[in-house]
C-alpha cells in the first residue's frame, strides 16, 4: 500500500534555503518533526505538564498517565514488556548505561571478550574501548570489506574470539547496510547481544523477542520525535540483576544513612526528573508512524534508496559505498572525484537548497577503512551522505543529482 504523507504536516519543507526549495536529505542525522506531533506536545505542556510519579494532584496524575502511556506504546511497538522499556536521553546514553551496568554487576569481567564491528558509530565504540582500559576486558572486531560491508563470512569469523558480549549496529549510518541480525543471533547464540538501533528502528518494526535481542537502543529524534529522548530495551532477567548506572531520586526504594535499595524495573534505571514532554512526544511520534504504516514506510524508503543508487550510479565521477543491493537502505554515501566532500555539501546547500551531510559521520574507523579501497586518489577520509525518509520524493533525488552534475562542471 503506498505511503500517504501529508506534506502540510512538515511545514519546514515549504521553506526556502538560499532562494531554493528545501530538499532535506540529512535524515540519518535527524528527522523533521510533524506539525501534529508538535501541536500535541504544546497541548501537553499547557494542560497536563507536571513531574511524574511523585505527587497526587491532578496535573501530576495526568503527566504520569501520559508518560506511562508512551512506555506502553514503545513496548507494544517492540513486542516487549513495559518493564523492559527504559527511557534515556538517546542511543548514546543507552549504550553507556548498558556497558557501565554490566561492569558494575559483574556480568562483564576482566578477561571477557566484547565483539564489535568496524562499521560502528562512535557511540558503540568509545564506551567499550575506554572502559576496557580500566576493567581489563578484551575487544575484537568483525572486519568490513573494501566497500564497508559486513559480510556473513566476516561475522562467522568472529566466533573465533568466543565473545561474552556482541555489540553491533543494526543499520550502518555510513554505508546504509542493514545488518542481518537474525544471522548474528544464530552465530552467537550464547552471547549477550546488544544492538544499536538508532538508524534501523525509524525504518523498520522490530520484534525484540523474535530476534532474541538482549539490549536495543534507539533515539526519538531520528523517527520524527523530539531530541533528548531515547529508549533502552533490556531483557527483564538481565535488568533485574544489573546495578544502575545513575543514582539519585526516583530510582530508589528505601534510603538510610547506611544503605540503599533500588526501585523495581524500569524505574531503577530512570534516576532524576526525566525528559517528560520528550517521552510523551516520542509516544505521539510513534502514533503518527503507526497511522502511516511501517510496512508502507519501509517499502517507500527502499524504493527511494534504489532510485537514489540508480541515479548516482549513472554519474561516472561519483563513487558509491556500501552493499548497493537489497540490504542497502535509506543512506547512501559517496564522493565526487576531485572535490572535497565539504565543498560538495556546501555548494549543494548554497546553490540548490539540498541539505546533505559531509564528514566522517561519527565513524572514523569505518571511513578510514573505506579510504583503503577507494578508486579516488584524493579521498579525504570523509564522504558525502544523502539519507531519505518518509517525506522525501524522487524529485528530491533528481534535484541533488542535477546539482552534482553542475557542481562537477564548475569545479572541472
Amino acid at each position: 500500500m503506498p505511503l500517504r504523507v501529508s506534506f502540510d504536516d512538515f511545514p519546514t519543507l515549504g521553506k526556502k534555503v538560499n532562494g531554493k526549495r528545501l530538499v532535506y536529505l540529512d535524515n540519518a542525522a535527524t528527522t523533521l518533526k510533524p506539525k501534529p506531533v508538535l501541536e500535541k506536545m504544546v497541548d501537553f505542556y499547557i494542560g497536563s505538564y507536571s513531574n511524574v510519579h511523585r505527587a497526587v494532584h491532578t496535573l501530576a496524575s495526568r503527566a504520569t498517565v501520559a508518560y506511562e502511556e508512551a512506555r506502553m506504546k514503545v513496548a507494544k511497538f517492540l513486542n516487549a514488556d513495559p518493564s523492559e522499556v527504559i527511557f534515556t536521553s538517546g542511543a548514546t546514553m543507552g549504550i553507556n548505561l548498558v556497558v557501565n551496568s554490566l561492569l558494575r554487576s559483574g556480568i562483564l569481567r576482566e578477561g571477557d571478550v566484547v565483539l564489535l564491528s568496524q562499521a560502528e558509530h562512535h557511540a558503540n565504540l568509545v564506551p567499550w574501548i575506554r572502559l576496557s582500559k580500566f576493567h581489563g576486558f578484551g575487544i575484537a572486531y568483525i572486519e568490513v570489506n573494501e566497500k564497508g560491508v559486513l559480510t556473513e563470512e566476516a561475522i562467522l569469523r568472529g566466533k573465533e574470539y568466543k565473545p561474552k558480549i556482541v555489540s553491533v549496529t543494526g543499520h550502518s549510518n555510513v554505508t546504509g547496510q542493514v545488518i542481518p541480525l537474525e544471522f548474528v543471533r544464530e552465530v552467537f547464540e550464547d552471547a549477550i547481544l546488544v544492538v544499536d538501533g538508532a538508524q534501523l528502528v525509524p525504518h523498520k518494526r522490530l520484534d525484540v523477542k523474535d530476534l532474541g535481542l538482549d539490549f536495543l537502543v534507539f533515539s526519538g529524534h531520528k523517527m520524527l520525535g523530539p531530541t533528548g529522548v531515547g529508549v533502552l530495551y533490556g531483557r527483564k532477567d538481565l535488568l533485574e540483576v544489573m546495578e544502575p548506572f545513575l543514582y539519585g531520586g526516583e530510582m530508589i526504594d528505601k534510603v538510610s544513612f547506611e544503605e540503599v535499595t533500588f526501585n523495581e524495573i524500569p524505574y531503577k534505571f530512570e534516576a532524576g526528573t526525566q525528559n517528560i514532554a520528550g517521552v510523551v512526544g516520542l509516544g505521539y511520534a510513534l502514533d503518527y508512524l503507526e497511522a502511516l504504516g511501517f510496512d508502507s514506510l519501509e517499502e517507500h524508503v527502499r524504493d527511494l534508496t534504489e532510485y537514489l543508487i540508480e541515479e548516482l550510479s549513472k554519474l561516472e565521477f561519483v563513487e558509491l559505498y556500501g552493499p548497493l543491493d537489497h540490504s542497502h537502505v535509506s543512506i547512501v554515501s559517496f564522493n565526487v572525484e576531485g572535490i572535497h566532500p565539504h565543498d560538495v555539501a556546501h555548494v549543494l546547500d548554497q546553490e540548490f537548497g539540498v541539505a546533505v551531510r559531509s564528514g566522517h559521520h561519527c565513524a572514523q574507523p569505518l571511513v578510514r577503512a573505506l579510504a583503503r579501497g577507494t578508486k579516488l586518489s584524493n579521498f579525504p577520509n570523509s564522504t558525502v551522505r544523502a539519507s531519505v525518509y518518509l517525506y522525501n520524493t524522487k524529485e528530491d533525488v533528481d534535484v541533488m543529482v542535477e546539482g552534482l552534475k553542475k557542481l562537477k562542471g564548475w569545479f572541472g
